[in-house]
């Protein structure tokens, strides 16, 4: 009920949104008393409008799908724009299947979006520049959604992410919560693989979730943007688009330069996506090697032009931790598998229970995270809780840790882009060099221990040791913090 106003013509004053009364300056109320039912002035508030742009590349295996996801939302984007690009598949045919006006009724509400397909041919910028065609052609909405060419929305996804931002004009950003898609994977290395990126995945959420649900990276999975940030941040770095190719990692550099500005960049607490995820060494190699050498790239001063790199930018504080993470991880299983070689080899060796506690704190953390998981299934438990396939693909990480930094040290300006795409074509033999390098380290340290006498071999396991020690307390601290870290009934 809106409280009544004494009526005067001269300063009668009409909501443009609501068409109600307003009391203004010089207008008395007739009465003094209101219900907590009663509204005094009505919110001035209107239906935002989003537009989609969904870019694709070789996605004729899932667009179909993703264009589905979007169609059945309970709330419509209000236009949908697919940019195909240096595409050599079917992606055009398929997505043009779903083109034009599409009406559905939700919640007794009829709406309207219309899907339309755009087939750029080749573009040099790939993605990037689609993402910017696609920005200049939703211009004048208030939102942009992006939506990758092999991520499938939640039903209510766009209904939940528009809420949460409406609901404070400070986010610049939000992204869904995104999990990989195992359903329909082979057996063997393919199912192994995409239940290690899931339970990668849900970390990582979890992680952003727990830290105030700041996002630090605004995936082209999922995410919605808000024109206005978009348009400050061209015009605060003076560029003519909102993404630029300056960077391997465009998401990063974008929910960086928003953040700069003031707005703020989250994760949504309920929307969610499923993505599509690697079923092979060689793509998952390609894909976080360029996710991994961008960010490194965002994170060592002055690296690319005129885009350079913050080190101690907010939203790269979690990039830091991530890497100085894999960093101890790697050195704490090496120095341990050598130590071990070398106290056997002078049957020095006297096992420890206590050496038992670090991999079952590491067990007890896993199988959290892996029950944290939305729709989880048995073998994301399984996968976590027998150490073995967890530890295993933790190695597989280590790789992609080791050639990101080694190409970023050597200055090596490959186009890691067109690197990812040749190795999901099954091309290439990069990713098995960390092996490679690795064989060769380990024979040579095992040639040096050889060579070294009884003293000086007695001597470097008297030190060595305890520094593991040290090393392998500190590191099981922290992940006992991370277990007995309430979660607040949040799902990865």
């Amino acid at each position: 009920m809106t409280a009544l106003l004494s009526e005067s013509p001269a300063t009668s004053i009409t909501d443009p949104f609501t068409e109600t009364p307003l009391p203004a300056f010089g207008v008395e109320l007739d009465r003094y008393e209101f219900t907590p039912a009663e509204i005094v002035v009505a919110d001035r508030t209107r239906r935002a409008t989003i537009g989609a742009v969904v870019p694709a590349y070789n996605e004729a295996a899932t667009i179909k799908s993703v264009l589905k996801g979007l169609l059945r939302q309970t709330r419509l984007p209000d236009v949908v724009h697919v940019v195909v690009n240096n595409t050599s598949d079917k992606t055009f045919a398929k997505a043009s299947k779903l083109a034009g006006e599409h009406t559905v009724v939700r919640k007794g509400v009829e709406q309207t979006t219309r899907v339309y397909v755009h087939d750029l041919g080749t573009l040099a910028d790939k993605k990037v520049g689609a993402l910017n065609y696609g920005y200049r052609l939703v211009q004048g909405a208030d939102y942009l959604l992006g939506v990758d060419g092999d991520t499938v929305l939640a039903k209510d996804a766009v209904e939940r992410l528009e809420e949460e931002m409406s609901s404070d004009p400070r986010i610049g950003g939000i992204s869904a919560i995104y999990t990989v898609d195992a359903t329909d994977a082979g057996p063997g290395l393919p199912r192994f693989l995409l239940t290690g990126q899931r339970a990668q995945f849900a970390a990582f959420n979890m992680q952003n979730l727990l830290r105030g649900r700041n996002m630090a990276v605004l995936g082209g999975q999922a995410s919605l943007f808000r024109m206005a940030a978009l348009e400050a941040v061209m015009a605060a770095h003076h560029q003519r688009n909102p993404w630029v190719s300056d960077s391997e990692v465009e998401d990063s550099l974008l929910s960086l330069q928003i953040k700069s500005l003031g707005f703020s960049t989250k994760i949504s607490a309920t929307a969610r996506a499923t993505v599509g995820g690697m079923t092979t060494l060689r793509a998952l190699d390609g894909q976080q090697v360029k996710w991994n050498y961008g960010a490194i790239d965002l994170m060592w001063p002055g690296q690319r032009g005129d885009t350079q790199g913050q080190p101690f930018h907010p939203n790269l504080r979690l990039r830091w931790m991530e890497n100085m993470g894999m960093l101890v991880n790697a050195a704490t299983r090496l120095l341990f598998g050598m130590l071990l070689l070398g106290a056997l080899s002078i049957q020095a060796f006297e096992f420890s229970p206590v050496w038992l506690l670090p991999p079952l704190v590491a067990i007890a953390l896993n199988v959290r995270t892996a029950l944290s998981i939305k729709g989880r299934t048995w073998r994301d438990v399984l996968f976590a809780a027998t150490l073995v396939p967890a530890e295993l693909y933790m190695w597989i990480r280590i790789g992609h840790f080791v050639r990101a930094w080694s190409k970023f040290l050597s200055h090596s300006r490959t186009d890691n882009w067109a690197a990812q795409a040749k190795a999901e074509r099954g091309a290439g033999w990069a990713y098995l060099s960390p092996l490679l390098v690795g064989v060769v380290v380990l024979a040579a340290v095992a040639w040096i221990w050889t060579t070294l006498p009884l003293v000086a071999q007695s001597t470097v396991l008297a030190i060595g040791w305890p520094v593991l020690g040290i090393i392998t307390v500190v590191q099981t601290l922290l992940m006992l913090r991370r277990l007995v870290r309430r979660q607040h009934g949040y799902q990865a």
